[in-house]
């Protein structure tokens, strides 16, 4: 099974460009990846939770995956969202294997809450469906057991686990789970605005972390990185106060926040995204006002 071989730096996960008739924009998504991989990311995660995967028919998915994978072009590996109902997992894995991805990140099952072994059930079908590996993702309706999470990594498709659940005993006890199966197996943050998290899941083996600061703002996203990686408790220490506190805190106001903040972050930078879809909704005047002034104050901040 080939392994997903990121770069160093953070895991950028770019937001949906959407046209002014709601459509999926292409060009601007293909645009902002680009830039993004610029910047230098270890991966790029494409149609998952912040662009948006609840909200994307079939074809849209496809489009996505297109022109991200043309956004990336070949220099750091991309990773395509795949879940919801078994069926529509499916046909996402077979098109993301059919336009290039290097993975799947294993979203939850849609609505229902099965039973463990049903879980396992769940990602076997993903398997036999694709070659691609597959990056199981541990929230939600798909949170699993250590336990299952060792029967997991028994699965040679199975590449690593992102733990969105945020329970750190759990997490210290899957990734034990993962050492005691013996393969090289990736282990992930993926705790919304995962800066603020990232020090405990450091502290238990788990050296990797979604940004999705990264998609709106990479040079506040990379300080935080460089600090991270070297041990720069001072410099985590100003951006988590003086960016990423506050940041949760406004984003922490609505549901659906941690996507509509990054999509109003790049259109205050001039990156022409659209807004969410429904169910979701845009932060209004006041708010964006707000998220200016951070977005400002975290670029001086990492200038330091």
């Amino acid at each position: 099974m080939a392994d997903i071989l990121f770069a160093d730096g953070v895991l950028f996960f770019p937001v949906t460009a959407f046209d002014e008739a709601g459509g999926v924009d292409a060009a601007t998504t293909e645009r902002h990846v680009a830039a993004g991989v610029a910047a230098g990311p270890g991966g790029v995660f494409a149609a998952c939770g912040t662009g948006e995967f609840h909200a994307l028919a079939l074809d849209e998915y496809e489009t996505v995956l297109r022109a991200t994978i043309a956004g990336a072009a070949g220099r750091v590996p991309v990773v395509a969202g795949a879940g919801g109902q078994l069926g529509h997992a499916i046909a996402c894995a077979r098109i993301a294997e059919r336009q290039g991805a290097d993975g799947l990140l294993v979203l939850p099952p849609y609505l229902v809450e099965g039973t463990q072994a049903g879980l396992l059930r769940y990602v076997e079908a993903l398997a036999a469906a694709t070659e691609l590996p597959l990056i199981v993702y541990h929230r939600g309706s798909g949170r699993v057991t250590p336990e299952t999470a060792a029967a997991l990594f028994r699965m040679p498709q199975v590449a690593g686990l992102k733990d969105g659940v945020g329970d750190i005993a759990v997490a210290q006890q899957i990734v034990l789970a993962g050492a005691r199966s013996g393969r090289d197996l990736l282990f992930f943050n993926g705790l919304l605005t995962a800066e603020l998290s990232q020090a405990a899941y450091r502290g238990i083996g788990v050296p990797l972390y979604s940004s999705a600061v990264f998609a709106m703002a990479p040079e506040i996203a990379n300080a935080f990185y460089r600090a991270d990686r070297a041990g720069d408790d001072e410099g985590r220490r100003l951006l988590l106060d003086g960016f990423y506190d506050p940041f949760v805190r406004l984003r922490d106001e609505s549901p659906g926040f941690a996507v509509a903040l990054i999509k109003a972050g790049l259109r205050l930078a001039g990156v022409p995204v659209g807004g969410v879809r429904p169910p979701l909704t845009d932060p209004d005047a006041a708010q964006t006002a707000r998220l200016a002034a951070l977005i400002e104050r975290g670029h001086r901040l990492a200038a330091r």
